[in-house]
């Protein structure tokens, strides 16, 4: 009598190819949400930064320790009968990855593709920070309305108040 005995289940080959593609997968998906990441960070960014835009005009109007200027509107101490765009440059700054407190730099000279900068004199002003898709890439506000990706730094003197 011959029993023919059948082997149930998988072979070690099957198995490997089956944990060959789920490492694949894996691989792919955990790339493209890196991707999502930077892309939301970069949102940020720029949502916090369009604020500032419609902050700094609310605080010229409203400044009360230098009338129609925007004197201090990148300061983060002191009573201006208005709220400074600290918060908002500060939020950037983090979302990017900064930190500190602030996480941005305030009139400095020395601002450079990886650090935030916000800038004022009493007749304008502008804010910076960097974007993370992309290479030396940022995103600038000032006080003529400009909103816009630059490449390398626009703010890096301390007199630097225009988006390039």
């Amino acid at each position: 009598m011959n029993i023919s005995k059948k082997n149930k289940g998988f072979t070690l080959l099957e198995l490997l190819v089956v944990v060959a593609i789920i490492g694949i997968l894996t691989a792919v998906v955990l790339a493209s949400l890196n991707s999502a990441r930077n892309k939301g960070a970069d949102a940020a960014v720029k949502s916090n930064l369009v604020n500032a835009l419609k902050q700094a005009e609310i605080f010229y109007g409203t400044n009360t320790a230098a009338i129609d200027t925007y004197t201090n509107v990148c300061n983060s101490a002191g009573s201006y009968g208005a709220l400074t765009i600290t918060t908002q440059v500060d939020a950037a700054a983090k979302a990017y990855g900064l930190t500190g407190s602030p996480a941005y730099t305030r009139n400095n000279a020395s601002a450079s593709a990886t650090t935030a900068s916000c800038n004022d004199s009493a007749n304008a002003w502008a804010a910076e920070v960097p974007l993370k898709d992309g290479t030396n890439q940022m995103w600038c506000v000032d006080s003529s309305g400009k909103s816009k990706q630059t490449t390398g730094t626009s703010l890096s003197a301390a007199d630097d108040y225009t988006c390039q």
